[in-house]
């Protein structure tokens, strides 16, 4: 077994199942469209920043590789986009709502998967809390009506052990859930090479950003199980939903192939366009559960950065895809080989 295997492998939880993603298990698709901004065919002539309206399919998803859903529990969540090109190719932006990743090198994540393995939950009594807080790690949070399990005390442990995980872990422990899978922000975490339409060649990293606004759930509130689908479907049935498309422009001396590690937050921001989602299709079996995204479908003008994390993703993507019996990747013009 190579790692791209061992690695699908291990992210499999005791609840999730094989039928299904290992992590992002549960989703739901939407259909729209793209239309770059004015500007973003100066800093990337890939074919959706042309400026023409480019067809989408997305998927939104909870983070998590349970199979059951809990949209009212604290989870990252996914938005992974399908640009449909006009030369009938197509490339894909995956984003999830963490702004940094847990480990730097493929290595590493399997070491960090392994220790975060799903284990029967345990409350922590306010004193232990307390000592945890004196000792500057995070406390274990309470577990959910019904939760019988969570990867939180391995994945706290590999942190205190590993400060390059610290950052991510920390920021999933406290990340919440959204009011709407159109309410949050999505970053596609890693660095991405664009060529300019003058030749000249940048370093970067996408976000999308919601129009609407990032809004979260009360935390305070008893959490509610199977609403973001459905208010999903809502939302798109009276009004598009809109994300605009940023891309931040890295400097020398940013860590450019280490996704684990933030840019400083003055870097250049460039607005590349808005998406609007109009449609929630009626066969989701067939545009969310059976398709295949790809963060290393690429396309001419934008391509890979030396991340280690980000090439392997290449394999593990195919592995899962394969092995749950979806739609193969259709890497087109441009993509990773």
């Amino acid at each position: 077994m190579d790692i791209a295997e061992e690695l699908v492998d291990t992210l499999y939880r005791p609840d999730g199942s094989r039928a299904l993603r290992p992590v992002h298990s549960i989703g739901i698709a939407a259909t729209g469209h793209f239309t770059a901004s004015d500007v973003a065919h100066d800093y990337c002539t890939a074919a959706h920043f042309s400026g023409d309206e480019v067809p989408v399919n997305l998927r939104f998803s909870n983070g998590s590789g349970c199979a059951v859903a809990h949209d009212g529990w604290s989870d990252v969540r996914g938005m992974a986009t399908r640009f449909h090109l006009p030369d009938g190719s197509a490339t894909d932006l995956v984003a999830m709502t963490l702004p940094e990743f847990f480990a730097p090198t493929p290595e590493t994540f399997l070491e960090f998967a392994k220790e975060a393995q799903p284990v029967p939950v345990v409350r922590q009594t306010p004193w232990q809390k307390f000592k945890s807080m004196l000792a500057l790690t995070p406390p274990l949070p309470n577990p959910y009506p019904g939760e019988t399990i969570s990867p939180d005390p391995g994945a706290i442990r590999f942190a205190d052990k590993h400060k390059y995980a610290q950052l991510a872990v920390w920021q999933a422990a406290n990340i919440g859930a959204p009011q709407s899978y159109a309410r949050a922000s999505y970053h596609a975490v890693h660095t991405f090479v664009v060529t300019g339409a003058d030749g000249t060649k940048r370093w970067v990293r996408f976000t999308w950003q919601p129009v609407a606004g990032v809004l979260n759930t009360n935390p305070l509130a008893p959490p509610v199980d199977r609403y973001l689908q459905k208010e999903l479907r809502e939302r798109l049935d009276h009004a598009p939903a809109r994300f605009s498309l940023m891309m931040v422009i890295g400097e020398v001396g940013d860590p450019f192939n280490d996704s684990t590690k933030p840019w400083p937050p003055h870097r250049r921001r460039i607005s590349m366009g808005e998406l609007t989602l109009t449609h929630v299709p009626d066969n989701q079996e067939a545009e969310s559960e059976k398709m295949s995204f790809n963060p290393c479908l690429l396309t001419d003008g934008i391509a890979l950065s030396d991340d280690p994390v980000l090439r392997i993703r290449k394999e593990v993507y195919e592995t899962s895809s394969k092995w749950r019996g979806a739609t193969p990747c259709p890497f087109g013009k441009g993509a990773a080989s």
